[in-house]
Formats: C-alpha cells, structure tokens, sequence
C-alpha cells in the first residue's frame, strides 16, 4: 500500500460527506415548496416507522403549496398528524383524498433560526472531512514508522491529503453559503 493507495480512499469519503450535505441542506425549508422538503418525515405504518416517501406521493403543484398522496388511503390521518408533529412548523389539512400542505412565507426571526441551522450542519460535515484527514494522516503516518514508505512519500501523502481537506471543505461552505443566500433573500 501506497501513499497514494490513503489518498484514492479518503476521495470518496470526503465526496459522501458532500452528498450528505446537499441531502441534509435540501430538507432545510426555503420561502418555497420542495418535495425534499419532506424527506425527513417519518409515519407510524402499521407499528413501523416508514419514511413518507415509501407510502406516498409528494407533488408540488404551486410554488407554496405541497400535496401529499397516500397509496394507502387509511393513513391520511396518520401522515397529516406526522407532518404537524414536525419540527417543520407546517400545518397541513386533510381533505379525504390528499394531505395539503399550505408553506407559510418565513418570518424574519425563523429565515435565522434556519440559516443558523445551516451553519451548525455546514459545521458538522467540516468536522467530518476533517476527521477523514486526520485518519488518512494517521495511516500515513503509521506506513512511515513501519518503513512501508519514505519520509518524502510520506510529506507529499500528508500535503495531498490536507489539499483534499481544503477543497471539500471548500465545497461545504460553497453549499452552504448558497442554501443561505436562498434562505435569506426576500
């Protein structure tokens, strides 16, 4: 194994880490309807815990407004009563077919509490690249005192390696940066 061999295997670490976060920034909720707006949402199925997307529809017919169609019609009431208790402060009503979803326009006070939610998911997957870093660093550095590669092996593995960390964390913030433009735009 090579120095090169630590580095072609922190690459698609580091890359789902920044899939992670385009998923978890999706479900954050901008002033307009997103189906990703849902994905987060977990419903009592028969005692299982199902993701709404595995037993309904989700359509987003105008720009403030999500419907949601069960494929089972007996869990309106079950659907309706998981989006309420959300975290997502949606109220949505029941009309025996579909569950719509009114989306609010965001108050100023809440456009902050979720750009600040960004932040501190930006924050974590940076935490994660860099906790890559420091494991690749770590075997880089085990390969040198077990004189698997030479100390000038080992300086261009560490260097790569930290140029990695710079360019992901770069595109992190990229993200993140963009979903809070959008959250904070009027």
């Amino acid at each position: 194994m090579t120095e090169k061999d630590v580095i072609k295997e922190a690459r698609p670490r580091m890359e789902s880490v920044i899939e992670d976060v385009r998923r978890k920034l999706a479900t954050v909720r901008t002033g307009r309807a997103a189906v990703s707006l849902l994905d987060s949402i977990v419903v009592e199925y028969y005692g299982t815990p199902t993701p709404l997307s595995q037993m309904a529809s989700v359509h987003a017919p105008e720009p403030n407004m999500l419907t949601v169609q069960p494929w089972d019609q007996t869990q309106l009431g079950a659907i309706e009563k998981a989006i309420r208790s959300s975290d997502l402060g949606l109220n949505p009503t029941n009309d025996g077919k579909l569950v719509r979803i009114p989306i609010p326009p965001l108050t100023e006070e809440r456009r902050k509490q979720l750009a600040k939610q960004v932040h501190e998911i930006a924050e974590d997957h940076r935490t994660a690249v860099r906790n890559l870093r420091r494991d690749a660093n770590d075997r880089l550095k085990k390969m040198l005192k077990d004189k698997a590669i030479s100390e000038d092996a080992e300086r261009d593995g560490l260097e790569e390696v930290q140029k990695l960390t710079n360019t992901y964390i770069g595109k992190i913030d990229e993200l993140a940066k963009s979903k809070e433009q959008e959250l904070l735009h009027v």
